[in-house]
């Protein structure tokens, strides 16, 4: 396995404290990070997608943050792309890559599996853009439902990239999305990725996810919206549809108030929490660790003896 790029990662839901423990542990690991995280890609969004401030990035490298403009596409295979440039280059410096976001399609990408190779239409996609601002995009999901209800289930209705994607993917050949993805063949990957996951109950986990909004909303976050959109950023780009970011459009456009906004945020954030573990939870090789249960240190600890015989077995 000397040819592939040995790296570990650090997945679980939003606000279970990946960033705290990721920024300790490559100190330790002398590693530098590589973000994993769809919205963290994007300039200008930093309130919203809780960017590691820049002097901690000064202290601990990180790669693949602020690299595309919000009205810039970046897919899952650009991410492939700059991730594996990005592991190279810290290996070179004779240091660990360590992968840190919640964004399972990247991790996916990284293990080869891609859906570039599935059927695209741009005339497709120009019907289902009318439609959606002439039926709604609550219709089109409905239909979506109706179609291939697994699809639906794992796209949230407030979501117009994915509802749309899986609605075009089924017109044009007329299977659904979820028959490709589940036939998708797996390319050779370039990595060697140990996982460690990090979890905690659900209640202490949806606590930190409505504090977390709280403070995100009395520290700029309508402001950061506001300024994107008095920019010219269109509020159906991509980057301003994830959870937070559409209901504060929605707020900024005065068709919310604030506190509806924030309610809003808190039930998308926690709904996006479960979705990432019925993804993760498939991911291996992987190693739990449950932060109601287990310390910090202890979690620390466990970690580097386990990332270590990784790395050993690797040569």
């Amino acid at each position: 396995m000397e040819d592939r790029i040995n790296a570990v990662a650090i997945i679980g839901p939003t606000a279970v404290g990946k960033t705290d423990f990721s920024l300790s542990l490559a100190k330790k690991l002398n590693a530098e990070i590589i973000s994993v995280d769809s919205r963290q890609v994007y300039r200008y969004l930093d309130v919203g997608t809780d960017k590691v401030p820049r002097e901690i990035r000064r202290e601990v490298v990180h790669h693949l943050i602020d690299i595309a403009d919000p009205d810039q596409i970046y897919s899952a295979a650009d991410f492939a792309e700059d991730a594996k440039d990005a592991a190279e280059r810290i290996i070179s410096r004779g240091k660990l890559p360590l992968l840190i976001g919640g964004t399972p399609f990247y991790y996916r990408a990284l293990e080869g599996v891609l859906s570039e190779d599935i059927p695209k239409d741009e005339k497709v996609r120009e019907v289902l853009e009318k439609e959606k601002k002439e039926r709604g995009l609550a219709a089109l999901h409905n239909e979506l439902a109706a179609i291939d209800p697994k699809a639906a289930a794992k796209i949230h209705p407030n979501d117009p990239v994915r509802t749309m994607r899986s609605l075009e993917i089924f017109r044009i050949t007329g299977k659904c999305a979820s028959w490709w993805y589940e036939r998708q063949t797996k390319m050779k990957s370039d990595w060697n990725i140990l996982y460690i996951g990090l979890v905690r109950s659900h209640e202490k986990l949806y606590e930190n996810i409505t504090r977390r909004v709280k403070e995100q909303f009395a520290s700029g976050y309508p402001e950061e919206v506001e300024w994107l959109l008095n920019n010219g950023y269109s509020p159906e780009l991509p980057a301003l549809q994830g959870f937070g970011y559409r209901e504060l459009v929605q707020y900024t456009l005065g068709k919310c108030s604030l506190h509806n906004a924030i309610e809003g945020d808190i039930r998308s954030t926690k709904a996006f929490s479960r979705r990432q573990m019925t993804w993760f939870r498939h991911f291996e090789p992987s190693v739990w660790y449950n932060f109601d249960v287990t310390s910090k240190d202890d979690a620390l600890k466990d970690v580097l003896s386990r990332c270590i015989k990784h790395l050993e077995a690797a040569v």
